[in-house]
């Protein structure tokens, strides 16, 4: 018999029974049956799988829905395609500069495409000698501490750990990094570095693009030579052909539903009505402004402590990470923008890729109007690149501005220098292009092909997760200056955060789309550990979250380490933010040394710099003798740099190195993540 879970029991009477009874018969029979029914369904449903036919959907964000197992090999040959631009992309302009490339291959008889490799099975670069006359590029940026950005992590790691033979490979490199950080263009300069190591040919030298110079003009340079390198190598001479192709084409959606436009969501429709965990890049969440006050105590300047609420997100931080916050361009300017064009900024369309085998159908969601194109989606405040200036010049009707359209999208020193004192030096974006050159009335669906994306803005958290598990604060100043003609650029995210201030009241609370961004700058696993911390200015930031959470520890009969903050600011009266936390934690034995520099409250101006070579034999004492770690946030062009020649001076001076030995200490100490920056340009 059987008990009440099914389990068999042997029966202790002795009876004379057969040796199987109906019951038993029964349940083999079940058995058989159920086993026969599942094995036979199992086959009709993997067969029936094998034979289902793959489908795009318009929408879609990743690659051509695993028809080809990822295989961007299989795309080039059925294509007829022979060039291939990778991109490895965290803001959008390396993807910018590899489709600019692809358009331009068919200059040289060189169908090109442009591939994320996220989304592609690198290993088929092995292949890539199959097809005649190939060529790979990759457009790389470097992110971060010297890191890979996101989409190019996982080829990155397959370059590293991997030894595929990749002769008869056919490649160039462009790398987007900055000159301020330490790690200038590292990526790209190991993956050119390593594709060689594999077998590969280097069809034409690695470019550098610095971003803190004139990227775009790098780039510019390196592509012409490139091109030069190809005809070259593979014996082709240019079509001479200049003709401005379009990528998408235009799509009247008037008759399309209301419920499927999109409003300004980043990918999923109706995502902010119906909100999903977890959030990221693609699916942000909505945040409540719960605070927004004013820091600065008097002058025109203006600093925000902002608090987002993520109450019920399940949203977690870690003290140092960043928060992405996603801005939207100002009404004025794109109310500006379909004036100038006398356009219908409510009117609903779809710009879809001339492409078909394209896995990016759309350069932003659609459809959607014009209204919410420029809002949410496109970047209308920052300096148009020169191939933008080339597309508008057939838009262009007083021949003035056809050649100074021209003239600037030239590639000759001229033109570079007009480029670089009209864009750059006059910091116009594309509303004051269209207003001081009166003539040019590009269609709108044109430039909205054009304009990069909107990208969102980080911030370094300002609290910790254990004192503010609910909410997640940020240090954020105002951005407003005037340029030379004499108009005032507003700074997108701020300008935006500055509007959104909660009310008292039952009416709804403004919200924000954010997510969190993972950080490397930890504080120590050991509370003991002694910390110096430098921020002058908002740099200040990610340490009252250092702060709060080491006196959240002391708190809990914890031990703690000596914690040295180094803050400046202008003047004490007027910019020195958080200064009655930083007392109260200086009095309750957190913050064991306040040092501060006041700028301009004296005759000579004062910098955090000046404590810091004043300093040094505390400096030492935590660095060298107690193995401490140094942080530091805020500028990269100057403090940042000016901070490092101090820590390698300091190690020379007292620990009685030379200056390779210095050097060596201070970078071993990064290596050991006892030397940690947060710092931006």
């Amino acid at each position: 018999m059987e008990n009440s879970e099914g389990v068999k029991i042997e029966s202790t009477v002795v009876t004379e029974e057969p040796l199987i009874s109906a019951l038993d018969i029964a349940l083999f029979v079940v058995i058989i049956t159920v086993a026969y029914f599942w094995y036979f369904k199992r086959d009709k449903q993997s067969s029936s799988s094998e034979k289902k036919p793959y489908t795009i959907q318009p929408s879609s964000l990743s690659s051509i829905e695993q028809t080809s197992n990822s295989s961007f090999i299989k795309k080039l040959k059925s294509t007829g395609r022979s060039l291939v631009v990778f991109y490895g992309s965290q803001t959008g302009t390396a993807e910018e500069f590899a489709g600019r490339i692809a358009k331009e291959g068919a200059r040289y008889k060189m169908k090109g495409m442009v591939a994320d490799p996220e989304e592609c099975d690198m290993a088929d670069l092995v292949e890539m000698k199959e097809i005649q006359k190939s060529l790979a590029i990759f457009c790389i940026a470097t992110y971060g501490e010297g890191d890979p950005t996101d989409n190019a992590m996982d080829f990155y790691e397959w370059l590293q750990n991997g030894d595929a033979d990749l002769e008869g490979l056919n490649y160039a490199v462009f790398g987007l990094g900055n000159k301020t950080y330490e790690h200038y263009n590292e990526i790209a300069i190991y993956i050119d570095q390593r594709l060689e190591e594999l077998g590969a040919t280097r069809v034409h030298e690695i470019g550098l693009g610095d971003d803190d110079a004139n990227i775009e003009d790098d780039f510019v340079s390196w592509k012409e030579k490139l091109w030069e390198s190809v005809c070259s190598h593979y014996g082709i001479e240019e079509t001479g052909e200049e003709s401005n192709i379009r990528q998408y084409k235009l799509v009247d959606c008037s008759e399309v539903l209301p419920e499927r436009i999109f409003s300004g969501e980043i990918s999923r429709l109706k995502s902010y009505e119906n909100q999903r965990f977890p959030f990221d890049v693609k699916n942000p969440y909505l945040s409540k402004i719960a605070v927004n006050r004013e820091l600065h105590k008097s002058g025109d300047r203006s600093c925000m402590h902002i608090e987002f609420d993520i109450d019920g997100s399940k949203m977690r931080y870690d003290t140092g990470d960043h928060v992405a916050v996603y801005p939207k361009n100002s009404s004025e300017l794109v109310d500006k923008i379909g004036e100038l064009l006398n356009a219908d900024l409510d009117a609903v369309f779809s710009l879809l890729n001339t492409d078909e085998e394209s896995s990016k159908k759309h350069p932003f969601p659609c459809p959607c109007t014009y209204r919410t194109a420029l809002t949410y989606y496109l970047d209308i405040t920052s300096n148009p690149r020169t191939h933008i200036m080339k597309e508008l010049i057939e838009y262009a009707s007083d021949p003035k501005d056809q050649e100074k359209l021209k003239l600037m999208a030239s590639s000759t020193p001229e033109g570079k220098k007009e480029f670089h004192e009209w864009i750059l030096r006059d910091n116009r974006n594309i509303v004051h292009i269209l207003e001081d050159l009166p003539s040019v009335k590009p269609d709108l669906d044109h430039l909205c092909e054009l304009l990069p994306r909107l990208q969102c803005r980080y911030y370094s958290i300002s609290s910790s997760p254990k004192v503010y598990p609910k909410s997640i604060h940020i240090t954020a100043a105002l951005v407003n200056y005037t340029t030379s003609t004499n108009r005032v650029n507003k700074g997108v995210a701020t300008n935006l955060l500055a509007q959104l201030i909660p009310t008292n009241d039952e009416l709804p609370q403004p919200t924000i789309p954010i997510y969190i961004r993972r950080s490397q700058f930890r504080l120590p696993p050991k509370s003991q550990t002694p910390i110096i911390m430098i921020g002058p200015g908002t740099g200040l930031a990610p340490f009252r979250g250092f702060i709060q959470e080491r006196d959240y520890a002391r708190k809990e009969g914890r031990e703690i380490g000596e914690m040295v903050l180094y803050f400046g600011c202008r003047k004490k009266d007027e910019d020195f933010i958080y200064e009655n936390e930083l007392q109260e934690y200086v009095a309750n034995g957190t913050l064991t040394k306040l040092h501060l520099a006041f700028s301009r409250d004296q005759p000579e101006k004062k910098y955090v710099t000046h404590l810091l070579e004043q300093n040094a034999d505390e400096l030492w004492n935590i660095i060298g003798e107690k193995s401490g770690h140094l942080y530091v946030c805020g500028d990269a062009r100057s403090m940042a740099k000016d901070v490092h020649s101090i820590i390698v001076k300091v190690v020379m001076e007292k620990g009685q190195m030379t200056n390779s030995q210095a050097l060596n200490y201070v970078k071993k100490m990064e290596q050991q993540k006892r030397y940690s920056a947060d710092v931006w340009s």
